[in-house]
């Protein structure tokens, strides 16, 4: 990343994003089968997965662009260890749904490291070398060595695409946002189950001056990146 710009400016809501690319990753959130694909977790929630099944192309293009730069991409997975002794009974028990976490499912134990289910969709899935951080919370720095990761490679600026947009991602943008990061949403590569409620999280995130950080499309991106 040596010799790039100190700054690429990208159109972006509230106001343009001061990318800096010697300094940047992308991050996507928790990309896996068991919120995308049938028979996973996010189905068996109740929920409609069109949504989120929707933008695993354009997440996929946001990857290639990445790795075209040759810019670090970091990959999370919400996960938890076989025995369960990371999930508190609390999340485990909580709602209705059909199977839970640590339960026997098509694509065997749901959110359970190693499982099928657990795994990022292939259209999205690392390539070697990228960075993958099995989370057990929503944000991804709780219980991760996120943190030191970023340090080490002197990221500042951060590019967030996954799912989904009120939980995860945005969990792990205030996270981000609390540590001092530049953080950057693309809004075609973010998706909610709910439609509004991913509304609602965007608007959110660049109320008030970009109070939790920016918000563009990915065709911004790319124009800005050439």
């Amino acid at each position: 990343m040596s010799g790039a710009p100190d700054r690429i400016e990208v159109a972006a809501s509230p106001f343009p994003y001061p990318l800096d690319p010697a300094h940047t990753a992308l991050v996507v959130i928790d990309m896996q089968r068991d919120f995308v694909e049938p028979g996973g977790f996010g189905e068996t929630l109740g929920n409609d997965l069109s949504p989120v099944a929707a933008i695993v192309p354009t997440v996929a293009a946001l990857i290639a662009l990445f790795r075209r730069k040759q810019w670090p991409i970091l990959h999370t997975r919400e996960s938890h260890k076989p025995d369960l002794s990371d999930c508190p009974p609390a999340k485990r028990l909580r709602g209705n749904p059909a199977l839970r976490i640590g339960d026997e499912g098509p694509m065997g134990r749901i959110l359970v490291r190693g499982e099928p289910g657990n795994a990022i969709v292939a259209t999205c899935a690392p390539a070697p070398g990228e960075i993958v951080i099995d989370k057990p919370g929503k944000g991804m720095f709780y219980a991760t060595e996120v943190g030191e990761i970023l340090k080490e490679r002197g990221i500042t600026h951060l590019v967030f695409a996954g799912v989904t947009t009120e939980v995860c991602v945005q969990t792990s943008m205030r996270e981000a946002n609390d540590r001092g990061y530049e953080c950057l949403l693309i809004e075609d590569a973010t998706a909610s189950y709910f439609p509004r409620f991913k509304a609602a999280a965007l608007d959110m995130i660049r109320a008030q001056g970009a109070i939790v950080g920016w918000t563009t499309p990915l065709y911004a991106l790319s124009k800005a990146l050439g």
